[in-house]
């Protein structure tokens, strides 16, 4: 055995890691706090909803940004990069000559564990108990062929979708129907109560009060995972194609690819996304029929090219001296991705909940962004400093050391 064969698995080094993935999970760590915000001012089942037709002027403008650019396009880039993450993984265990499987079911479960936490004991909008709970799927297609992951993982995306229009031609059909109509008003009126109960428990109630609230928002979100799931997991696959293919790793061997993506995807997903605005720019949960569910297929479309142009864009910014050092600045921040995620919605629940500050639903939709700017420039600095002296994030190094079952090496070394 040579010696690469001898060792036994551990977390990557620092200086084997891909810096390019660590800026695209920074840049994703940017765009979930600006679209996070939404739901941390406010009722997190509100978030989700569209444009918010309360407001007017440059609070409305904002409001049709973030959900335009932002809504939607990160949570699928997270995704993207998980299946990179997993495809690293996967390729350091064949060349270690060494099993997969018990340490990525390990790392899948503790990451449930962190994502039923957060859920229920800080933010109700937690992405990874779906990101955990679809990364159990990934082991069954690690045999397969690099080229099928792609088509896989489109088949994947886009079955939801079709499901979705389904649905909305059945509702087209059936409007005006007694029972079709009062189905409809109770699942109205059940989400409207839902998002009173978020606004009361949130904004004025207890920390008990407040868990509660989480637990019974948390079980709603988690009944969509029919649909997001696929979505989700469409996207790990897509990721491990990058990785896989060598497409994140060398850019400068897949031209045309990366062309396509900047200037064919990426415009292609803003039509895609405007055209949803203009079908149905805020969900009335009471109606579903052809049109809405047009509104949503357009938009499902739209964050699948979208984030894929950002990538292939942040991808070109990196091969430019100009802009190599700047984005430089958002590895470590992405090499703490989990802290700086949990970091988030701590500070957040902290300043705008009843049990913290109470600046519940005060915190104007124009400057929402601003503040996650600048919550995201010192978690940028904290990043840096901290990585100057440790060799992981502190959720980082605890999820790495159960997932190895051995405490793993914290501080760097002096010199």
């Amino acid at each position: 055995m040579t010696a690469t064969n001898t060792e036994s698995l551990a977390p990557i080094a620092a200086a084997e890691r891909i810096e390019a993935m660590d800026v695209l999970r920074g840049f994703a760590l940017l765009g979930i706090l600006l679209m996070n915000l939404e739901g941390f001012v406010g009722p997190v089942m509100a978030s989700g909803t569209g444009l918010d037709p309360r407001l007017t002027g440059i609070d409305r403008t904002v409001d049709l940004l973030v959900y335009v650019l932002v809504q939607g396009k990160f949570y699928t880039l997270f995704s993207l990069l998980f299946g990179m993450g997993f495809a690293v993984m996967s390729q350091r265990a064949e060349q270690a000559n060494r099993p997969f499987a018990g340490v990525y079911w390990r790392r899948g479960l503790l990451l449930l564990a962190f994502g039923v936490t957060h859920a229920l004991f800080i933010w109700a909008g937690d992405v990874l108990m779906m990101y955990a709970l679809c990364s159990f799927l990934l082991l069954a297609f690690r045999p397969l062929p690099t080229r099928w992951f792609v088509w896989l993982g489109l088949a994947a995306y886009v079955m939801p979708i079709g499901f979705m229009l389904l649905m909305g031609a059945m509702g087209s059909l059936l409007a005006g129907t007694e029972g079709w109509d009062k189905a409809m008003a109770q699942i109205g009126v059940q989400m409207q109560t839902l998002i009173e109960s978020e606004r009361t428990a949130y904004g004025s109630g207890s920390y008990a009060e407040a868990t509660w609230q989480r637990l019974k928002s948390t079980g709603m979100a988690l009944s969509n995972i029919t649909m997001f799931g696929f979505i989700v997991f469409g996207m790990f696959l897509i990721g491990a194609w990058f990785v896989r293919s060598g497409a994140i790793a060398r850019p400068r061997e897949f031209p045309r690819l990366y062309a396509a993506l900047r200037w064919a995807a990426l415009p292609l997903g803003l039509l895609a996304m405007l055209g949803s605005v203009a079908l149905a720019p805020t969900m009335d949960f009471a109606t579903f029929n052809l049109r809405v569910s047009s509104a949503f297929t357009l938009q499902m479309i739209a964050n699948l090219l979208m984030c894929l142009g950002y990538v292939a864009w942040v991808m070109r910014a990196l091969g430019s001296p100009a802009w190599q050092r700047p984005l430089g600045w958002l590895a470590p921040a992405g090499r703490m991705a989990l802290t700086n995620y949990l970091m988030q919605s701590l500070v957040c629940t902290w300043i705008f909940y009843g049990y913290g500050l109470g600046y519940f639903e005060q915190l104007p939709r124009a400057w929402q962004p601003l503040f996650a700017l600048a919550l995201f420039g010192l978690q940028v600095l904290l990043s840096r400093w901290w990585l100057s002296r440790f060799r992981f994030g502190p959720m980082e190094w605890l999820w790495r050391s159960l997932t190895y079952l051995k405490p793993q090496p914290l501080r760097l070394r002096a010199g």
